[in-house]
């Protein structure tokens, strides 16, 4: 491999090899750019996040199965009278227009006007203020479909009355995040692309040195959002949410790569007068790191493959596309372009000949001798510090409403905290429970299941809603005391499900029960998320592991840089969970945040203990241990503390999306950066070097 890529990046170094390199990504991004379609073209608001053997979806599928009416994508419009009570009569009027407006994907509408008081009394609150009716669409409609059709019924109520109207569950949801989305990645793309030119033009004060790491970086998000279009038409699905990541991913690897190569490219201009020369001396030196950082962020995304969670799953082509594309440019494109402009990318500090490579005086110069003069102090202080830091861990809580991590002011979410307020908790997602029988049930036998159903722990109330025309498969709605949402919930029908067989021996019966619904899914999704956690985890590290044997040819070497990055995830999760309740007063976190947090940072985070220990091992060969250690942090600090400013500050550019999983993801991978950055590579890492190859330091120097 180190061959092969030498002979790959000897070429580009080349004048000839620079304008051919140049050419050809030009030719592919333009082909690309007029024939291919957008990855856009292909996203989706939301994907199947359950397997299909899941016990949930088996159960949908029953559902399907014998109660063919079940099919639909529910709206629920919420009502709330601005002075006096509902007029149940003009509420009622306002339905019979809906019907006969014939609106788009409206499949079923309650009769209003045509139910008996008893029954209209049920869709009111306590206090009649607010009313909660539900609507069934067409399941088959897109988002921007919806949209319009909800878009006429609330014309409909707000030229009739003088209601206020909040549509929410499914329909709700999906429109609303459908419009979220659509000005968030707007505000994405600009705030990243400006973030990192400003931070670039006042860490390195030079017009070039930011706006070239930021024209790879465009043609490399053009390559891959073409691609990725293909891919789409090929039959990829992929939501929004994975599209922002993976944008997010693309800059920060790109820029960071590209401060690898002009980092060392500038300080090998200071031996090299020939700028093609230097490019070639610089590959020779960051080549092989830069395309192993890559290979192992690109392992990190392929070990999602074996993920059964949805989110994740969908992670792994759209990332590992990305990552290829990006490994590719980081030997061709990048170099070739810093080698086009040459001395004059670093104006106007212009680096000479005979100019001195690492300055002695400066700050991780001075950090580099501290370390290799006083390491056990400097490992010790670190330690204790992240030790601190993991230890919030037992803190942690997990959020599975994931209504609560829309913003505040969101059509959906306000007319769902309407029903929790105005309703019973339980009513907001109630739970399908259908028995299916060997043999026809009787009456009895329905309610003595249902009363038995009933019994159960934090149960609230349990009904009758359907039964096959052979009387062999029985369909109930159950509803908890507690929101569906709520982890004690969850629990309860965990419970209930792993205890189904017994509730229905006990009844004398012979068959299986199946439960679907909101809180069926968040038990399925728990189980699955735990599995793939595990899974992920363990195959990831074991990864990476076998690949920084392979690049350090050192069995120590991946001991130190894996040990100390997984200390740092945990410390960053604990660390940055606690700020966040600190500063932004959230206080519980989605499930999948601690998972998309250990991909990301693990494999990023890897990238500075490589060209850190690529550099020492550089060294080794002509200085003792200190000397290399001390020089390797002075040469690589500078450009790493950098990178890992720029890198974390891209990562924080999520907290500008108003989901709030991807705000506290954002947050605290940026947070693990910088501890990553300035304390695991620059300190931490170093002193575990010097304390652990101290003996052979010893024996070299007699």
């Amino acid at each position: 491999m180190k061959n092969i890529l030498g002979a790959i990046t000897d070429r580009v170094a080349t004048k000839k090899g620079m304008w051919i390199t140049l050419t050809i990504w030009l030719i592919i991004t333009v082909l690309l750019a007029l024939f291919a379609p957008s990855a856009k073209d292909y996203e989706v608001t939301k994907i199947d996040t359950l397997p299909e053997d899941a016990q949930s979806v088996i159960a949908q599928a029953k559902i399907d199965q014998y109660f063919k009416n079940s099919d639909g994508l529910p709206a629920i419009l919420v009502f709330q009278a601005k002075k006096d009570e509902i007029n149940f009569a003009a509420l009622a009027a306002i339905f019979d227009e809906i019907k006969e407006k014939n609106i788009n994907g409206v499949e079923k509408v309650i009769p209003l006007s045509s139910l008996p008081p008893q029954a209209a009394a049920g869709f009111l609150s306590d206090d009649n203020k607010a009313a909660v009716i539900p609507l069934t669409f067409d399941s088959s409609l897109e988002s921007s479909e919806i949209r319009e059709s909800l878009k006429q019924i609330t014309k409909i109520v707000k030229d009739q009355s003088d209601l206020t109207l909040h549509i929410t569950g499914p329909a709700g949801i999906a429109v609303d995040s459908l419009d979220l989305f659509s000005r968030a990645d707007v505000v994405l793309i600009l705030s990243t692309v400006g973030l990192i030119l400003v931070l670039l033009v006042i860490i390195y004060r030079s017009p070039l040195l930011a706006l070239i790491p930021l024209l790879a970086a465009v043609f490399v998000y053009e390559v891959v959002n073409q691609i990725l279009g293909l891919m789409g038409k090929a039959g990829l699905a992929m939501s929004k949410q994975t599209i922002s990541i993976m944008m997010i991913l693309l800059f920060a690897a790109v820029i960071d790569y590209s401060l690898f190569v002009f980092s060392r490219f500038r300080e090998e201009l200071k031996s090299h007068e020939d700028k093609y020369e230097a490019m070639k001396a610089t590959m020779c030196g960051t080549g092989m790191p830069v395309f192993f950082s890559g290979g192992t962020v690109l392992a990190a995304m392929l070990v999602l493959f074996f993920a059964k969670f949805g989110d994740y799953n969908n992670f792994a082509p759209t990332f590992s596309t990305t990552m290829v594309v990006i490994m590719i440019a980081s030997v061709t494109l990048v170099p070739a372009l810093f080698t086009l402009f040459g001395r004059k990318s670093f104006w106007p500090k212009v680096p000479k000949m005979g100019d001195t490579k690492v300055k002695k005086n400066s700050v991780w110069s001075k950090i580099g001798r501290f370390v290799v003069n006083k390491p056990a102090l400097s490992v010790i202080v670190i330690g204790v510090f992240l030790l601190i830091s993991a230890s919030n861990l037992f803190n942690l809580q997990y959020e599975f409403n994931t209504m609560k991590s829309f913003p505040e002011d969101m059509p959906s979410r306000q007319g769902y905290e309407i029903l929790e307020q105005k309703f019973e908790k339980g009513d907001l997602a109630p739970t399908t429970v259908v028995f299916e029988s060997n043999e026809a049930i009787s009456a009895e036998q329905q309610e003595a299941l249902r009363a038995e159903l009933e019994k159960q722990s934090l149960v609230n109330n349990v009904r009758m809603s359907g039964v096959t025309e052979d009387n062999k498969v029985a369909q109930y709605s159950l509803t908890f005391e507690e929101s569906p949402y709520d982890i004690e919930t969850i629990h309860a029908l965990e419970k209930i499900i792993e205890q189904s067989d017994q509730l229905v021996s006990k009844q004398k019966l012979s068959g299986t029960l199946y439960f679907a619904g909101e809180t069926a899914s968040l038990v399925d999704e728990e189980a699955i998320n735990d599995r793939d956690v595990i899974v992920i985890v363990l195959l990831e590290t074991i990864l990476i592991f076998s690949l920084l044997i392979v690049l350090t040819k050192s069995i120590k070497m991946p001991i130190y840089m894996m040990g100390t990055i997984l200390i740092s995830f945990v410390a960053a999760l604990g660390l940055g969970t606690f700020l966040s309740d600190l500063f932004f007063g959230i206080d519980t976190i989605s499930s999948r945040v601690p998972l998309y947090a250990f991909v990301f940072l693990v494999a990023l985070g890897i990238d500075y203990n490589i060209i850190l220990i690529s550099r020492f091992q550089e060294e080794r060969k002509k200085h003792s241990v200190k000397e290399a250690v001390e020089i390797a942090v002075a040469s690589t600090g500078g450009v790493i503390s950098s990178a890992g400013l720029i890198l974390a500050a891209t990562f924080a550019v999520l907290m500008t999306q108003p989901i709030q999983l991807l705000f506290i993801f954002g947050f605290i991978v940026a947070v693990g950066i910088l501890l990553d950055t300035f304390l695991i590579r620059g300190i931490l890492l170093p002193g575990l070097i010097m304390l652990f190859e101290k003996e052979k330091t010893v024996i070299e120097a007699k």
